[in-house]
């Protein structure tokens, strides 16, 4: 019989020492479901240890990321406080075993969301829309995994930097995005990449939600997926990001706490 709670701790001791292990699913055998099940698991010892959840983000949402990781369906994890770094922020890399970082949209949400939302609605959900940097860390051995490990890992989210937020909703569908370190261009693309409009995951969003059976309150983040390829994190590097209309974020790394 699989122990998914043995699982859940086996993934949150690897984050909590930045220690890789090897991949899960196919040892363990578990499901799609079951995969959400220990991410959850893993989320609610966080949250025993004193961190709260803020909000959600999605994954695999750009045809560049599936492409990246080898992988053709969308997923979602937990954003929770401990996650949040300051805009322009110094970020220990210590603190992660492989990191990557890779442009985003983010929003924040001003109702509560219970149910499926559509496109047309989405926007009336919204607060405010920001230009962030997700931090990703796979908790994985060569940052390999199958899709069923990749969602029990939280979907590899292991910090973020936001932006000044902005209510100008309407110039995000495919907005320029560009991604520097240390002054030098290493990714460009779109916000268009993002399901062809970022709005479209405050509305997968809110059907991986409802379908799940929670809802989403206000005040929430949502973490819309990347605009571009995720890029490598090495150390002594600023990292800077700026989305058209929506403005920049950054942060600068350095190797120990």
């Amino acid at each position: 019989m699989k122990d998914l709670d043995a699982i859940a701790a086996q993934l949150d001791d690897a984050a909590r020492q930045a220690t890789p292990i090897a991949q899960l699913a196919e040892k363990h055998a578990f499901s799609l479901d079951e995969a959400y099940v220990v991410q959850r698991a893993s989320i609610e010892r966080r949250i025993h240890r004193g961190e709260s959840t803020v909000g959600v983000k999605l994954g695999f949402t750009s045809r560049a990321k599936m492409i990246q990781m080898g992988v053709d369906s969308l997923i979602w994890g937990w954003l929770t406080d401990a996650m949040l770094e300051e805009d322009g922020a110094r970020v220990a890399l210590d603190r992660f075993i492989h990191p990557r970082v890779e442009p985003e949209v983010c929003f924040l949400t001003s109702r509560d969301i219970d149910r499926p939302l559509t496109l047309l609605e989405s926007a009336r959900y919204l607060e405010a829309v920001a230009p962030a940097l997700e931090i990703i860390d796979s908790r994985y051995r060569d940052f390999r995994f199958s899709l069923e490990d990749v969602v029990a890992d939280n979907c590899s989210s292991a910090g973020l930097t936001l932006g000044p937020w902005t209510r100008n909703f309407d110039d995000i569908g495919n907005a320029g995005v560009l991604l520097r370190m240390n002054g030098r261009l290493v990714q460009a693309g779109s916000t268009a990449a993002i399901l062809g409009d970022p709005l479209r995951s405050v509305v997968q969003a809110s059907r991986l939600v409802a379908l799940s059976g929670l809802v989403l309150p206000a005040g929430s983040l949502i973490m819309a997926g990347a605009a571009t390829a995720a890029h490598p994190l090495a150390p002594d590097t600023h990292v800077h990001c700026t989305i058209n209309g929506l403005g920049s974020t950054e942060f600068t790394t350095h190797r120990f706490s």
